[in-house]
């Protein structure tokens, strides 16, 4: 009966999130209503000692990283950074290429620090005037955009500024850059792999000649974007240094932190009198919020010393659009980590904790754990929260007991949790085809394939490891 509470308040979750109703409110929702079939009189007691404490956590830890990213992004959009780098690359790499041109400039922006639900936006307008220009399906464009944003660049490259690849540091003590040789042979099978199925699903749809399809209603938009030239772009190479300058800077940060702070750092009342008690920072554990903070923030500070002209008129209310936007992602997420606090604690929980430790291997046991969730949840961020906050102590022993490197379980952790997040339910799936004005039915084919090829590439990392020891 425990075990069925449990999937009952993970099921309601799921249908909530996929009928569009908002997780911040159904979260709780759901993870009391669990509580309330367990032990009725634990529900006020869990939804302020449990719930609201994970929730807040979250956020204190991990907002800072979602707005800087937000404003980063919508800076560089209204810079026409964005609009630079993907006329660019059309001139470049040719029309005749659609997918390399749209995965390669998603990537680009995602791996660079914008936000990927910004990345839908800001490249869209582009991508359809492209598609339409090489008469390609348009219906075939969410699956390019979900590789180049979704995929390699969200968890798997390391250094990848993105939320996904920052949460498991506070875990396991690591940083974004864990396991590079790894992160960087899984991106390259996702890449290779996932630009070859787009191609045969390419060269198969228009073999039945079919063309770009569906008329587009952004296309005065798009049109512009194709007459960009006229309006004097900035110089791709300007356009692609904020993104750089955040790799680099997030890099040195990594490395430059633990140096000047040492294993922690503590605020006494000799340095600020108005304190009442010492407080101690344990330094490992923000490395890679605190690195990914600075270059994000450096990055925004460049883009605005850059492009001021272009982005002072419209810096007001852009910025306000980014703020919400961060919020609300932040919200949604930290009120999954709540959830996943509260149903940790429950017994029907602990079953199944106590069952996928019948999976031998450790980092086969976390990954499927942690893409099982994220499939359920139908959020990378939500469902990896959900499985740390629960079972992260559970992984670490197990890695510790195997002698495998924590690195290695956080690449395979953040790794698992950009699997089989994008279900149809899934919250940036859902985005990018009301963005495109596409539906489920037209256009989830090539997303799923997508997911099935990232999900496949976390067990070949693992294969990998084993093979060849590489971290």
């Amino acid at each position: 009966m425990s075990f069925l509470i449990v999937l009952a308040a993970l099921c309601f979750l799921m249908l909530a999130a996929y009928r569009g109703y908002s997780v911040i409110l159904f979260a709780p929702v759901a993870a009391l209503g669990a509580v309330l079939l367990t032990d009725p009189g634990a529900v006020a007691p869990v939804f302020s000692g449990i719930f609201m404490d994970k929730m807040v956590g979250f956020i204190k830890l991990y907002f800072p990283v979602f707005l800087l990213g937000a404003v980063f992004g919508k800076l560089i959009e209204l810079s026409g950074f964005s609009e630079s780098i993907v006329v660019a690359a059309i001139r470049y790499i040719g029309r005749t290429r659609a997918n390399a041109v749209i995965v390669l400039v998603c990537s680009l922006l995602t791996y660079g620090g914008v936000s990927l639900f910004v990345v839908v936006f800001a490249v869209y307008p582009f991508a359809a005037e492209l598609y339409r220009q090489s008469n390609i399906p348009k219906r075939l464009m969410p699956g390019a955009i979900a590789l180049g944003a979704f995929s390699f660049t969200m968890d798997t490259l390391p250094g990848t500024p993105q939320i996904q690849n920052i949460i498991p540091t506070t875990f396991f003590k690591t940083t974004g850059w864990a396991a590079p040789w790894l992160g960087t042979i899984g991106g390259i099978a996702t890449l290779a792999a996932g630009l070859a199925f787009l191609e045969w699903r390419r060269r198969a749809v228009m073999a039945t000649g079919e063309g770009y399809g569906v008329e587009d209603k952004a296309k005065p938009a798009a049109a512009g974007a194709a007459q960009a030239g006229a309006r004097g772009l900035p110089h791709p190479l300007l356009s692609v240094a904020p993104l750089l300058l955040v790799g680099v800077v997030n890099f040195a940060l990594t490395k430059m932190i633990p140096q000047w702070y040492g294993e922690s750092y503590a605020l006494t009342a000799d340095a600020l009198p108005g304190l009442h008690a010492t407080i101690t920072t344990p330094i490992k554990t923000l490395v890679g919020i605190w690195a990914v903070e600075g270059a994000l923030l450096l990055g925004i500070i460049f883009v605005v010393v850059t492009a001021f002209a272009r982005v002072r008129d419209a810096f007001a209310e852009g910025t306000k659009a980014a703020v919400g936007g961060a919020l609300l992602a932040a919200m949604n997420t930290a009120s999954e980590y709540g959830f996943g606090g509260v149903i940790a604690a429950l017994p029907g929980f602990v079953a199944v904790s106590q069952a996928l430790k019948s999976v031998p291997d450790p980092l086969v046991n976390a990954a499927v754990s942690v893409t099982t969730l994220a499939g359920i949840t139908g959020s990378a961020s939500g469902g990896m929260s959900i499985a740390l906050a629960a079972m992260s102590d559970q992984f670490i022993r197990a890695a510790e007991a195997a002698q495998i490197p924590l690195e290695v379980m956080h690449r395979v952790v953040a790794m698992a949790s950009g699997g089989m997040d994008t279900l149809p339910h899934n919250g940036a799936v859902i985005t990018l085809l009301a963005v495109t004005g596409l539906t489920h039915k037209q256009s989830y084919r090539e997303i799923f394939g997508i997911t099935v090829i990232k999900t496949a590439a976390v067990f070949f990392v693992i294969a990998v490891y084993y093979l060849t020891g590489l971290v």
